[in-house]
């Protein structure tokens, strides 16, 4: 079945019905769900060579990833958004390139890509503060999309991002609401934009209450859960321990549970704890009641989201650059109670 007969099947028009198979924002969802059941039902599949031949494009979407000993990306969560992306690329007719590299050859990587025309457009992983790669971007011409936000850099750039400062401002307020007062926070690198704004979500919480977060009680490291074990274990050993943590991943909230249940203490009893992104595919927070209390931010459908943002970018280059800004859930678990006196 060719695209013009699915759109006669459907009564509506061949681009309605590709901007609904591509994953375009602007097309509402009872039409996409309609669309992507008849795709299923007629067992429509785009043809990309096609398409390549038809509109002189390569069809691909690249994603540079960096990997480095102070910020490994290929974890469940990198996972989960490629996962959601992919999903969007494959109703398109989209391939993805996947491309690893190490140390300072990640700007070689994308000049590459642009010289042999190999891909239409980019999705940047790892925002920073001050972040090259997207004047380096502009200068080659491809469209491109950043999967957070880089807050030093002033040219005008396309973005999804989760409101990394509200939903900690939020999770510390719900901390100190519950009477903790020594709250250890586990952040992220902090040259990286999200931890950067988790940290000033974090010290607004409690500057508001005219309080200050406690130094000693802050990390910004790679978050792996030997990472959370490691520091949540020096904290809970020293001479004032935290009776709550506050953790920029379920994964190192992972290490900090270990580290808490190790000493005999118990997990939303005697030590409170609170993640981020605890929506992973492969990685449940709990079945029927979540275990950690937590940010939720669905790492796949931002995704998904990116993905058709970004085609629809490529579809009209000339078009104002989007952005999109997420809120994430606080979604109660058995990990946090008030604190013990």
């Amino acid at each position: 079945m060719k695209l013009k007969q699915l759109a006669s099947a459907l009564g509506l028009s061949p681009t309605t019905v590709s901007r609904a198979l591509n994953g375009y924002p602007e097309v509402n969802e009872a039409t996409r769900e309609r669309v992507l059941a008849a795709a299923k039902q007629y067992n429509y599949q785009p043809n990309a060579r096609a398409l390549r031949l038809a509109t002189g494009k390569a069809r691909a979407i690249g994603h540079v990833i960096p990997i480095a000993s102070r910020h490994e990306m290929v974890n469940p969560v990198f996972a989960d958004f490629i996962a959601g992306a992919g999903e969007i690329y494959a109703r398109a007719g989209y391939d993805m390139i996947l491309s690893q590299v190490t140390g300072g050859s990640e700007a070689d990587a994308y000049r590459e890509l642009s010289r042999r025309g190999a891909v239409d457009g980019i999705i940047l992983h790892g925002a920073r503060v001050e972040d090259s790669r997207i004047a380096l971007l502009h200068e080659l011409g491809l469209p491109f999309l950043m999967h957070g936000r880089a807050s030093g850099t002033q040219a005008p750039y396309s973005w999804v991002d989760v409101n990394n400062r509200r939903a900690f401002r939020r999770a510390g307020d719900f901390l100190l609401d519950l009477g903790h007062r020594r709250i250890a926070f586990l952040n992220g690198l902090e040259f990286m934009d999200f931890a950067m704004r988790r940290r000033r979500g974090f010290e607004e919480a409690h500057a508001e209450r005219g309080l200050a977060a406690d130094p000693a009680l802050i990390t910004s490291t790679e978050m792996t859960e030997g990472q959370g074990y490691a520091h949540a274990a020096h904290m809970l050993d020293g001479p004032e321990p935290p009776t709550a943590f506050l953790a920029s991943s379920i994964i190192t909230g992972i290490g900090i549970r270990r580290a808490i249940e190790g000493r005999g203490l118990r997990l939303g009893g005697d030590v409170s704890v609170i993640v981020h992104d605890d929506d992973l595919s492969f990685m449940k927070n709990g079945e029927d009641l979540p275990i950690f209390t937590a940010t939720r931010s669905s790492v796949r459908e931002a995704g998904r989201q990116a993905a058709g943002m970004l085609l629809a970018i490529i579809d009209d280059p000339e078009s104002a650059p989007q952005t999109r800004l997420l809120e994430a859930e606080l979604i109660i678990g058995q990990s946090t109670g008030p604190a013990r006196q």
